[in-house]
């Protein structure tokens, strides 16, 4: 029994090692501003630019698409609305119910381009 017992310490230790938590925010830009000289205030400007130049171009007045170079293509997309159906037969629960319809939404589209399909 002791050899089972020690077993399971060593997979729950691999379990741990082996996850890692997403970097946060200031974590992000202290290592940008590590890696490339600039100060924590001027890569939050960088950031805050490009969150201006996204929604500028993801508005009603912009092209809808957004190009982060070498990186990924952000795209906005229309959904059409959906109307609501009756009797629709949902064979998991073997019954008949309702839907009811959905309005017409904005969706946001993110497709990796090549170099990060590279990284991954």
């Amino acid at each position: 029994m002791a050899k089972k017992n020690a077993k399971k310490k060593t997979a729950k230790k691999t379990a741990k090692t082996t996850e890692c938590k997403p970097r946060t925010k200031t974590q992000i830009i202290a290592g940008i501003a590590d890696d490339t000289g600039l100060s924590r205030k001027e890569v939050t400007s960088v950031f805050d630019s490009m969150t201006g130049m996204i929604k500028k171009d993801l508005g009603n007045r912009g092209p809808g698409v957004f190009t982060v170079p070498g990186l990924m293509k952000v795209k906005k997309k229309i959904v059409p609305r959906r109307p609501a159906r009756k009797n629709v037969f949902l064979p998991l629960l073997n019954e008949t119910r309702d839907i009811p319809a959905k309005p017409a939404r904005k969706a946001v589209k993110v497709t990796p381009l090549k170099a990060l399909k590279e990284m991954v």
